[in-house]
């Protein structure tokens, strides 16, 4: 003689956390950054202009952010850069390498196909 038996596990609804939300918000932000860098890089640019751009753009980002992202893409090797004077200044200049460009197609093909069917599953939603 077979028992089935079932457990059932309840979890006490709590209100969502501002938190929650927050640190979700910022996990769905982190790839979004990278793609608009990328494409704003379509022309050179140096970090502080670059910064601004994305601002004026309504994609924020500070410096203790971009600035190590810089790095990094330009280590996977989708930027080159070069420092050069500027107004009396040396200015790191920032723009898309040949891999970068072929990646940037890439991600954005992927971006809009992820857009797509987003867009549908929150339709459906409603």
């Amino acid at each position: 003689m077979w028992h089935t038996v079932y457990i059932v596990h309840y979890v006490e609804h709590m209100p969502l956390s501002p938190d929650i939300i927050e640190t979700l918000r910022l996990e769905l932000r982190r790839g979004a950054l990278i793609l608009a860098v990328l494409g704003a890089l379509r022309t050179e640019k140096y970090g502080y202009t670059l910064r601004a751009e994305l601002a004026e753009q309504g994609v924020e980002i500070d410096e203790g952010a971009l600035y190590p992202m810089l790095r990094r893409l330009e280590t996977q090797g989708l930027l080159t850069s070069e420092w050069r004077e500027d107004a009396k200044r040396q200015k790191r200049f920032y723009r898309l390498s040949a891999d970068g460009a072929s990646a940037l197609s890439q991600l954005t093909e992927a971006w809009r196909a992820m857009n797509r069917a987003i867009d549908g599953i929150l339709k459906e939603g409603r």
